[in-house]
């Protein structure tokens, strides 16, 4: 039986970029940081006791194993009790992001990141 979420691998062309802009803009942590058979992993969390993580893989260097697998970026979906003050704090860290609007499933806008990879945040 599958009981959480536990990574969500992001497939990234410029790890570093992509790590400053979860650390810096987003203050997610790094919780590792790793280079094996020069494969660089890193390993990022919004906190230290957050049981879902996102992993930042090198692009090319994925593809270039070929092991069948997908390198486009999966759709994530976080969470907030506090979706106005995120928004606004987005906006003024210069994030891109889209409209604040109603949905069925309650209040969500959508952000990107440096690669222009989007991401949404609902309100909870």
């Amino acid at each position: 039986m599958i009981q959480r979420l536990d990574e969500v691998m992001l497939y990234v062309n410029d790890q570093e970029t992509a790590k400053a802009f979860w650390t810096e803009k987003l203050g997610f942590i790094v919780t590792s940081d790793t280079e094996d058979h020069g494969m660089r992993t890193i390993v990022l969390r919004p906190s230290n006791d957050a049981q879902t993580a996102i992993v930042l893989h090198n692009k090319q260097k994925i593809q270039a194993l070929d092991l069948g697998i997908s390198t486009e970026t999966p759709s994530l979906m976080f969470a907030t009790d506090a979706i106005d003050d995120l928004y606004q704090t987005f906006k003024d860290k210069g994030i891109t992001v889209g409209e604040l609007v109603e949905m069925p499933q309650g209040r969500v806008f959508n952000f990107a990141d440096e690669e222009n990879n989007y991401f949404a945040v609902k309100q909870v």
